[in-house]
Order: C-alpha cells, then sequence, then structure tokens
C-alpha cells in the first residue's frame, strides 16, 4: 500500500439495512490509486465494484446504505467515506468524477447537451455561460463529435449510444479532474465503438494527467487499458497485482476462472469454459471461502470454512486470499 497514493481506501465496509435484513456488500476492500494510472476492477454483476465507487462519491443513500466508522478514503487529507454533502458536492466534477454505465439515464433529456457539458465550468470554476458553452464546444470536439457547434444545440436523444458516452466523458473531464471513476463506460456499446470510447477515455486522460478507476466485468479491456488490477467476488478483494503480473500469473482460482471464461484463451472449437452457480447473495456474513461453491479449477475440498482467506502479498505488489483450495491446482 502506497502513503503517497491520490488515493487511499482502507478497510471500506457498506452494509443495506432493509426490512429483509442485512445486506453485507462490501466487505473490507483496501486499495491505492496513484496520479496518472489507471486501475482496473474487476467482477462478476454484485461483487461490489459499483458500490465501493459509489461510496467514494457519496452517492449512496444513507440509510439504508451504512458505512463502517471505521472504513476511510483519504483524498488530498479529506475522508471521502464521512464527508459532508457540501464537501462532496465542492469536489463532484472538479476534483472527482464519474461516468456512469448508461448516459441516457445519466444526461437530462430537458437541457441541451452543450449546457450538460458546460454546467461543471459554471458551477465549480464560477465561468460565464457564455465563456462555458464555448468550452463545451471545444471540448465536444476533442472527444470526436462532428460538428459540435451544432451538435452542442441538440438534445440527448438525437445521438447514438456512442455519442451520448463521449459527451459523457466530455463533462466528466472538461473540469481537469484529478480522478475519473469510470463505472462501465461501454455497457451496451458494440465492440467497434466499445474501443473507440475507450482509446479516446485513455488519451484524453493521458493529456490531462487524470488517474482513473476503470471498473469493469471484462479482462480483456483491463488487459489493454489499467496499469494494475484488482479482482473482487463476493464483497471482498480476492487478487490485486500490476495489470502484467496478474495475467501472466493468475494465483486465485477465481481470478483463472475468469481468464479462462475469455474466448481468446480457447481454440476454435472448443467449448468456453464457464463458472457454475451464482455468487454469494451476501444476506449473511461470508463465513470461510465465498468462491469455494463454484471453485472447479482448484481443489475446493481444500477451501476455508471455519475463517476468511487472508489477503497475503506473494510477491512485491501481488496480493491474494491465502486459501489453499484457491490457490491450487485441479487434478
Amino acid at each position: 500500500m502506497d502513503d503517497s497514493a491520490l488515493l487511499r481506501v482502507r478497510d471500506l465496509r457498506v452494509e443495506f439495512h432493509s426490512r429483509r435484513g442485512v445486506n453485507y456488500a462490501v466487505n473490507g476492500v483496501s486499495f491505492d490509486v496513484r496520479a496518472g494510472e489507471t486501475l482496473g476492477i474487476v467482477g462478476e454483476s454484485g461483487s461490489g465494484k459499483s458500490v465501493s465507487c459509489s461510496s467514494l462519491m457519496g452517492l449512496l443513500p444513507c440509510p439504508p446504505a451504512v458505512i463502517a466508522p471505521e472504513s476511510r478514503a483519504m483524498f488530498h487529507g479529506l475522508d471521502l467515506l464521512h464527508a459532508g454533502e457540501a464537501e462532496h458536492a465542492r469536489l463532484r466534477g472538479r476534483a472527482i468524477s464519474m461516468i456512469f454505465q448508461d448516459p441516457m439515464t445519466s444526461l437530462n433529456p430537458c437541457m441541451t447537451i452543450g449546457d450538460q457539458v458546460a454546467e461543471p465550468l459554471v458551477i465549480h470554476r464560477g465561468l460565464s455561460w457564455r465563456e462555458a458553452r464555448r468550452l463545451a464546444v471545444e471540448e465536444l470536439g476533442r472527444t470526436g463529435i462532428p460538428d459540435p457547434e451544432r451538435r452542442a444545440r441538440a438534445f440527448p436523444h438525437e445521438f447514438s449510444g456512442g455519442m451520448r458516452q463521449r459527451v459523457m466523458i466530455a463533462m466528466a473531464l472538461i473540469a481537469q479532474p484529478e480522478l475519473l471513476i469510470a463505472d462501465e463506460p461501454t455497457t451496451a456499446l458494440d465492440v467497434t465503438v466499445q474501443k473507440q470510447v475507450l482509446d479516446l477515455l485513455r488519451r484524453r486522460q493521458r493529456e490531462l494527467g487524470t488517474a482513473m478507476i476503470l471498473i469493469t466485468h471484462d479482462l480483456g479491456v483491463v488487459r489493454a487499458y489499467a496499469d494494475r488490477i484488482q479482482v473482487m467476488y463476493a464483497g471482498s478483494v480476492v487478487e490485486s497485482a500490476p495489470a502484467a503480473e496478474l495475467l501472466e500469473h493468475p494465483l486465485h482460482a477465481y481470478t483463472r476462472s475468469l481468464m479462462a471464461s475469455m474466448p481468446s484463451h480457447r481454440r476454435k472449437g472448443e467449448p468456453l469454459h464457464t463458472i457454475p452457480g451464482l455468487p454469494p447473495t451476501l444476506r449473511e456474513p461470508v463465513r470461510g471461502c465465498a468462491f469455494r461453491p463454484r471453485n472447479t479449477i482448484g481443489r475446493p475440498e481444500l477451501c476455508l470454512r471455519d475463517r476468511v482467506p487472508e489477503l497475503v502479498e506473494v510477491s512485491p505488489g501481488h496480493w491474494v486470499r491465502n486459501c489453499p483450495g484457491c490457490l491450487a491446482t485441479a487434478g
């Protein structure tokens, strides 16, 4: 863990309380994000990726969400997890920005594209609407939107999915934030548009020197775009390492299962590997190894049952849950 990092998250725990009981959504997640780097967070739906990052932005409704008092997320001396709404409003869009999964539900259908891109400059930089709109047109042009001056006067429903995602990138980066959280930024886009959007995101990130957290379920995406990768399962980190190290030497059975599920890892005509079953519901605290019922690559009979495996450092920067059954090889 790097104490000089731009963002330092320690022991993040998030629960959701309802009439049906408690959902233990995030359980002791820790990570660092350094200036200018990309951290890829990977895992199936329900693994806690989006909840973890939404908590950093102050976007979880509390209640029903409850963030543990001992959890910390330090950003320039401010604990994001326990900051007030006024502090979050000051940071959101200026120092920290977020790109959401579905741009159509994130864009205001009643405002023009130009006004929505310009708004962060008016709110956080104190610019006039006239000047902010001019800069918004320039930013739209940098994101590859043709005829940006005319398209700035259009409304979200007049844009395709890929173009709306470009608008979201322009909105997120126009105030030149230090940290960008991209939550499944290419969901529902076809493969060609996905690559265009991700290449644009990386290019603008490098131009501005922005750090990025890239949330995805696609290991192929983080293979191409992340500097470090963190794999989450059942609300916890099961493995974390520099991208090249994790992709070349995956240790945990869940990480190996995800990689085996990638089509590029199979010969033509060979059946794809699948992970059987479903992740746990997390309506009770996890006891023992959460991946044991689905572990077909390791040796599930050796998985811990009496305690949650500890996260240990097996080589510099490479952390993994120390579960004998998940670290073993089947057969």
